[in-house]
Parts: C-alpha cells; sequence; structure tokens
C-alpha cells in the first residue's frame, strides 16, 4: 500500500524553514517594486522629452517588470497559504504560473519595441543625446542595485524571473549608456532603433529559457538536475530492494521535487517496509534532493498469492 515518507515533525520543520524564506523573497520583491517603479516613471517621462526610442523602451521594459514582479509578490503570498482540501499541496505552483506569465510578458514587449525600431529605421528621429545619457546612468545603477537584491533567490523559479527581468533591464541601460555616448558626438541617431533591436534579441532569449523551464514544471516534467535512471539505479542497490518500477519524479515548485514509485521487496512483515522506506527517503533527499516521496511496496509472493486467488491456478 503506498506510505507517506514524511512525518509531521518533518513537516514543521520544513514549513518553518520554507516560510523564512518566503517572507525573505517577499521583502526582496517589496523593495525592488519600489525601485522599479519610481525609476519608470523618471525613464518614461525623459523617454518623451528626449525623444529617445531606446530610452522609452528601458521604461517599457520598467513598467513590464514592475507588473512581474507585483505578480510575483502576489504569487508568494499564495504560496504562504497552506493545503487545503481541493489543493493538497498549496499554491505552489502560482509561483510557477507567475513566471510563465513573466516569460510572456518579456516576450510581447519585444514585439512592441521591434514595431517602434523598425519605423524609426525608415525615419530617424533626432534626440536629446545628453539628457538621454543621464537618465540612463540613473536607471543603470537602479537595476544594478535590483537585480543584487534579487540575486540570492533560494533557487525560486519565480524570483529567478525577476532576477532575469532585472538583468534584462540592466543590459537595456547599458546599451542605452553607450549608445548615448555615441550618438552625442556623432549625431548617428539611428543608432537609436537599431540599439533597441538589439535588447529585444536578448531579452527574447531569456524569455524563451525561463518559458520552457515553467512549462517543463507544469507539464510535470523530471527535473533538469536530476537523472531517473541514476535514481532507479541508486535504490535497486539497496540490499532489501528487488526492483523499483512505474517511478515518477517531478517538481511541485522551484527546488522542491517529489517521486512516487512501485517497490518489489522480499516477503517482509509491514513494520519493516517503515524501515526500508526510511532508506529509500533518506538516500533520494541526500543525493538527488526529492524531499516527498509516495512508495507502493510490492512483493513477488504477494503478487502470485494475488494470482492464485483470482483464478484458482498455482503458477508453475
Amino acid at each position: 500500500m503506498p506510505i507517506h515518507c514524511n512525518t509531521k515533525t518533518n513537516q514543521v520543520i520544513s514549513n518553518s524553514h520554507d516560510h523564512s524564506h518566503r517572507g525573505e523573497e517577499r521583502k526582496r520583491i517589496i523593495l525592488t517594486c519600489s525601485l522599479t517603479g519610481i525609476m519608470f516613471i523618471v525613464e518614461g517621462i525623459a523617454g518623451f522629452l528626449t525623444n529617445s526610442l531606446a530610452l522609452l523602451s528601458d521604461a517599457g521594459h520598467m513598467l513590464t517588470h514592475l507588473f512581474a514582479l507585483l505578480i510575483s509578490l502576489v504569487a508568494i503570498i499564495f504560496a504562504a497559504k497552506p493545503p487545503t482540501a481541493k489543493k493538497t499541496y498549496g499554491f505552489y505552483r502560482l509561483e510557477i504560473l507567475a513566471a510563465l506569465f513573466n516569460g510572456a510578458t518579456l516576450f510581447l514587449i519585444t514585439i512592441w519595441i521591434f514595431f517602434h525600431a523598425y519605423k524609426r529605421i525608415i525615419n530617424p528621429e533626432s534626440i536629446a543625446s545628453l539628457q538621454m545619457f543621464i537618465v540612463a546612468i540613473i536607471g543603470l545603477f537602479v537595476n544594478l542595485a535590483c537585480a543584487f537584491i534579487l540575486k540570492t533567490s533560494h533557487g525560486s523559479l519565480n524570483i529567478k524571473s525577476a532576477f532575469m527581468h532585472m538583468m534584462a533591464d540592466t543590459f537595456s541601460s547599458m546599451v542605452v549608456v553607450f549608445g548615448a555616448i555615441i550618438m552625442h558626438y556623432t549625431q548617428w541617431y539611428i543608432l537609436d532603433p537599431v540599439l533597441s533591436i538589439m535588447i529585444c534579441v536578448v531579452i527574447l532569449i531569456w524569455s524563451y529559457q525561463l518559458i520552457t523551464e515553467s512549462v517543463d514544471i507544469l507539464l510535470e516534467a523530471t527535473p533538469k538536475d536530476v537523472d531517473l535512471e541514476s535514481v532507479v539505479k541508486s535504490v535497486q542497490e539497496l540490499d532489501e530492494i528487488e526492483e523499483i518500477h512505474d517511478v515518477h519524479i517531478w517538481t511541485i515548485t522551484s527546488g522542491i521535487y517529489a517521486m512516487s514509485a512501485h517497490v518489489y521487496t522480499k516477503d517482509l512483515m509491514v513494520s519493516k517496509t517503515y524501515e526500508i522506506m526510511a532508506k529509500i527517503n533518506a538516500l533520494v533527499k541526500e543525493k538527488f534532493k526529492i524531499g516527498h516521496t509516495v512508495i507502493q511496496f510490492e512483493c513477488n509472493v504477494c503478487s502470485d498469492e494475488t494470482d492464485i486467488m483470482n483464478t484458482g491456478i498455482r503458477p508453475i
């Protein structure tokens, strides 16, 4: 029969540790939201005044990232809620949905930039490059500060998505700074939309990676850093185990892995299976960071007896 591996004590410790992580992540995102919101207003106004598409694009990134950060904050708040009868795993997956949404918004904002960059390449317009440079420098430092705040994230995909947003903005701010310097001395204003396109290419790559990683988790794919064959081989090396099959390993949310499996053992008393289960749990947690398992124990003798009861025929 299926036996759950986690004891009540371990669950209490795990939940307490998890809540401390969530609380720290919540503080980081609130601080990042404040800095990003202020900088969005500054860059948006400056973009219109300087007529810089690159600066407006950077402000657009800021707005998108601010909204994404707010979504991440809401996801963290809901993820901290306890499981319910209908949502037995809790609300952890909201973080993955937020990460997927963030990746999608990054993709959509690049389409907007590509469209306006194309029009600017056809009809270049003059830009107040000195003012553009000053605002871009301020934006660069704000983005660096936000990226530093989000850097240590305990492996959360939700925070990772927010961090990637800030890195995208940091990169675009650097490009805008160098572009402003060049345009100030050369008046080569076509560089403004060209730089916008360069920003888009990098952001498209990052958004693609974020979307695929989120989709993999939602499809309950085996985590990238866990080799299914290695897990099976390691468990089968235990003396009491004859065979392990129907193994499924998936990600509940970032850094929280789960596994279900059918395990063949010798004909043992039920009390002995708890000892075997403890060994399996310790092995997969230490070696593969799998913290939640559901194990169904089976034995060949039991299977033979079941066949006899069902058919009346004893196997030869």
